[in-house]
């Protein structure tokens, strides 16, 4: 008797395995047909980041069943900061957390950009932005992100300690093996387990024996800098002016030859600060040489501290910030970057990280993680009947609604790091013609532009159109159409 957890009832429970499940035990030869059913999918979510904890709460009310499995204890992500803009909080509208993520933000309004002997190099201001994408940049710590998407989460659906270590798929099913020994069987795998994944090298390590994944898919991450990150807890405004107003300025320092970082803060709800601290990685130095950790985690940064303990900021020094910051809240790690090209392949699908990392200079990691769950949510949804047939064609039509989304952000965001970044010579001096001398209208108008991309959750009614600024048309779901007209509603697009 093998244990396995039951995925349409979420029981967690040992039991014998039913013969439904033992139908799915890929047995080799076997010359049935493929099975097909006219309900939904049953999706297992290898992940509680982001990626995987938006997906859940979409799944959640699309009626698509679903099980998230998480390899950590909790889920405690660190204090880093977050900000999201008009390209996702649509969705959070649709979803009724819109009003829940307002009372923990702030509008970011404007970020100016100094020298290390803080001397303005520029600006970024987004105050008058709103009137053309209809939403303010919400500025807040991450941790608040997750409690909020967690609240909506059935307890049963989520699966801590439960880190997913391969998988096997056939025409009839996925069957994912758990790091405790445990089976689960479902319809689709997805992989939102991050850079490192698990599920990404054992989908890619099938292709690869099968002859199917592209040589671009093999190599290995860049790594061009590394960062450390922190929440202060509660400051006094006295000694830090501003950080009690109800809106976020920010500032960007960036160092000299001398001094290859940048470092920044932030404000946040409860007159805390987020602040992070970039270096620029010599393109000669091995990894082994600098710092050994690639994921976020809160192991002891005395290295990295001492050497930016008396950076100058707007309010002291950043020890000032790092003193006011649980030791415990303190992270840093490899700021990676890649962009696959494959993200599917029969029953298993990668979001988020797991498909594409993107640098955290334009902000846009965390919002094209929630982008892929919400055009996949869409996909499934529309899923039907289901079939191995059907499922390839969704997770095909769902990297084609996204890739050249993601490559365009993608770009940006390595075009954004050599500009608060970067400390070759030719970095500095085109953060000199960027800062100096391009047109803010220029700036102003890709900012806007990005903002005309917003896909919505297409199975729920749409968010109000807001702003004066154009909307990039989505793929409209053909089934939400037809349960609109036979209930005699209008579907608005």
């Amino acid at each position: 008797m093998s244990t396995s957890i039951d995925v349409s009832s979420g029981s967690m429970e040992g039991k014998e395995e039913s013969p439904a499940q033992k139908h799915l035990k890929f047995f080799k030869g076997s010359q049935l047909p493929p099975l097909i059913s006219n309900g939904p999918p049953h999706v297992l979510i290898s992940g509680a980041g982001l990626a995987g904890l938006f997906l859940a709460n979409l799944l959640e009310r699309a009626n698509i069943p679903y099980q998230l499995f998480e390899r950590a204890k909790e889920v405690l992500p660190l204090g880093s900061i977050m900000c999201l803009t008009a390209n996702i909080l649509p969705v959070f509208e649709q979803l009724g957390l819109y009003d829940d993520l307002m009372k923990v933000s702030h509008p970011s309004l404007s970020t100016k950009i100094l020298s290390a002997d803080l001397k303005k190099i520029g600006e970024f201001n987004a105050e008058n932005d709103i009137e053309v994408t209809g939403y303010h940049r919400a500025l807040f710590s991450r941790p608040e992100l997750y409690k909020i998407l967690l609240s909506r989460i059935p307890p049963h659906k989520i699966h801590m300690s439960k880190k997913v270590m391969s998988f096997l798929q056939n025409k009839d099913g996925v069957m994912v093996r758990l790091q405790d020994g445990s089976t689960v069987h479902g319809d689709i795998l997805v992989g939102a387990d991050g850079a490192h994944s698990a599920v990404r090298q054992t989908l890619y390590q099938e292709m690869e024996k099968q002859g199917k994944l592209p040589q671009c898919d093999t190599r290995r991450m860049m790594k061009g800098y590394i960062c450390m990150v922190g929440t202060t807890g509660p400051l006094d405004p006295a000694k830090y002016p501003g950080v009690d107003v109800p809106a976020s300025d920010g500032t960007l320092l960036i160092g000299n030859s001398s001094s290859p970082y940048a470092w920044s803060m932030f404000s946040v709800p409860g007159n805390k600060m987020c602040w992070n601290v970039v270096l620029q990685l010599d393109v000669d130095a091995s990894e082994d040489e600098q710092f050994r950790n690639s994921e976020w985690s809160s192991i002891t940064n005395k290295r990295m501290i001492e050497e930016v303990y008396h950076f100058k900021t707007p309010y002291g020094i950043m020890g000032d910030l790092i003193d006011a910051t649980p030791s415990e809240q303190i992270s840093r790690v490899f700021l990676e970057d890649i962009l696959y090209e494959t993200w599917h392949h029969m029953r298993t699908v990668l979001i988020g990280d797991a498909a594409h990392k993107l640098l955290p200079s334009t902000g846009q990691g965390a919002v094209n993680a929630m982008q892929d769950a919400v055009v996949l949510a869409n996909c499934l949804y529309d899923l039907t009947p289901l079939s191995i047939d059907g499922i390839k064609t969704a997770l095909k039509d769902y990297r084609e609604q996204r890739f050249a989304h993601v490559k365009t952000q993608y770009e940006a965001s390595q075009m954004g790091a050599k500009l608060q970044y970067g400390h070759t010579w030719q970095e500095r001096i085109l953060r000199h013609f960027v800062f100096n001398y391009m047109p803010k209208s220029v700036q102003r108008n890709h900012i806007l532009k990005d903002s005309q991309y917003r896909p919505q959750a297409m199975f729920l009614p749409p968010a109000p159109k807001r702003g004066s600024g154009p909307v990039l048309a989505q793929k409209p779901s053909k089934r939400y159409a037809e349960k609109q007209t036979m209930s005699g509603s209008t579907m608005v697009v």
